[in-house]
């Protein structure tokens, strides 16, 4: 059985909270909000030095800035084009030491003293490079969007296939050999949205040949 005192002594309680929290209420709602200012932790920068096209680089860089955002954004050598910015692509090409990379997925601090080179350092309008003239005569390229990194990509690609380094179709290792099948498989890391695929074959082949 219930005790009738002990109901209404809760019921004053629950009553009494409820007002108090009412009356509360619009002095909450005018308090202005305060946000708890939390100091960012800075990440300090690093001092990077290149050679980039021939010329001495130095950048004061975060350590996470890749390659591809320091060629563009602080050296505004526009010609490295982010495509995927995951290295599916190879818009990005860019020739480190001889040797061809995706420089999206590489940092910037990962080659201090290594020499860069870029599709500006290739050639220029007044003096192309033998394969970017091969590019324009065999039409190796229609939106031009990955033509600088195909043709970075080709120029490095020629050089492997002359240093005698073996791909995944080369029958012999212990002799390399220029073939379609060779330059297909060693350049399949370069998309070509627009398919000038045989044409860009065409104009590597010729510069094989001279």
């Amino acid at each position: 059985m219930t005790d009738s005192n002990d109901v209404t002594r809760r019921t004053v309680l629950a009553g009494s909270a409820a007002a108090a929290g009412i009356a509360a209420a619009p002095a909450i709602a005018r308090e202005p909000v305060r946000r708890r200012r939390t100091s960012a932790k800075m990440t300090p920068k690093i001092s990077v030095s290149l050679t980039v096209n021939d010329q001495a680089k130095t950048l004061t860089l975060d350590p996470r800035v890749t390659l591809l955002d320091a060629l563009r954004e602080h050296l505004h050598l526009t010609g490295t084009k982010k495509g995927c910015d995951h290295g599916q692509c190879g818009a990005c090409t860019v020739i480190v030491n001889g040797r061809r990379i995706n420089s999206c997925l590489t940092l910037a601090v990962m080659h201090e003293g290594e020499q860069v080179t870029t599709i500006e350092g290739l050639g220029s309008p007044e003096k192309l490079h033998p394969m970017q003239a091969a590019f324009v005569k065999h039409d190796g390229f229609q939106c031009g969007y990955c033509t600088p990194g195909q043709i970075c990509s080709s120029v490095a690609m020629l050089g492997e296939i002359k240093d005698g380094i073996p791909s995944h179709v080369t029958e012999d290792l212990m002799h390399v050999d220029f073939s379609e099948s060779e330059v297909r498989e060693r350049m399949s890391g370069n998309i070509c949205r627009c398919a000038a695929y045989p044409n860009i074959i065409a104009a590597i082949r010729e510069v094989h040949e001279a």
